[in-house]
C-alpha cells in the first residue's frame, strides 16, 4: 500500500500493516435453548412418541429437532417434501410437523399424499407457515393444525401433545 505525497511522485515507499493474531473460537455442536425456555416431557411414560419433522431451513429444522428432542419425543428429520414422504413409507410415524413451502413437493402436497393414503391417514398433521393462514384454503381442511412462523417451543410442543392426546 503506498501512502502520502511520494504516491503521487512515483516513490516506492510501502506501508505494511503489523499481522494480527487470529482469535479461537469455539463452535456450539447443538443450538441451545434460551434459559427461560422450558419444554415439559410428554404425560405418558412409554414408548417416546416419533415425529416426523419436514423442515427444508437447516437451522430451524435443527431448532426444532432439540426442543422436540428434549420434549422427549424421537424426531425423524426430512429436509424437504419428497424425503417425508419417503420416510413416512418406510419409517413408523405418530404426527407429522411440516413446513408449507419446500422444494421437491410442498407442505401441502405432502399432505394431500397423507390423507390420501389408506396407512398414513389417520396420522394428525402440523403445518408451519410464515405467510398468513387463509381460512378458506382448499388445503386448510387437510391439516389438523396450523403454526405460523416462527414458532415457539411452548407452542409446538401443545399442539403435538393435544393432537396425540386426541388421537387416541
Amino acid at each position: 500500500m503506498l501512502i502520502g505525497p511520494a504516491f503521487q511522485a512515483g516513490s516506492s515507499r510501502k506501508f505494511t500493516r503489523p499481522r494480527r493474531k487470529l482469535l479461537s473460537m469455539t463452535v456450539q455442536k447443538e443450538p441451545s435453548l434460551p434459559e427461560s425456555t422450558t419444554v415439559a416431557p410428554p404425560a405418558e411414560s412409554g414408548a417416546r412418541k416419533r415425529v416426523l419433522l419436514a423442515e427444508d431451513d437447516r437451522a430451524l429444522r435443527r431448532f426444532l429437532e432439540v426442543v422436540l428432542d428434549r420434549a422427549g419425543y424421537k424426531v425423524i428429520p426430512a429436509a424437504d417434501g419428497l424425503e417425508a414422504m419417503k420416510l413416512a413409507l418406510s419409517t413408523p410415524i405418530d404426527i407429522v410437523v411440516t413446513d408449507a413451502m419446500m422444494p421437491n413437493l410442498s407442505g401441502y402436497e405432502f399432505c394431500r399424499f397423507l390423507r390420501n393414503s389408506q396407512t398414513l391417514a389417520h396420522l394428525p398433521v402440523i403445518l408451519l407457515s410464515a405467510l398468513e393462514r387463509k381460512e378458506n384454503n382448499q388445503n386448510s381442511e387437510k391439516v389438523d393444525a396450523f403454526l405460523a412462523k416462527p414458532v415457539s417451543a411452548e407452542s409446538l410442543v401443545a399442539c403435538i401433545e393435544e393432537l396425540l392426546n386426541r388421537k387416541g
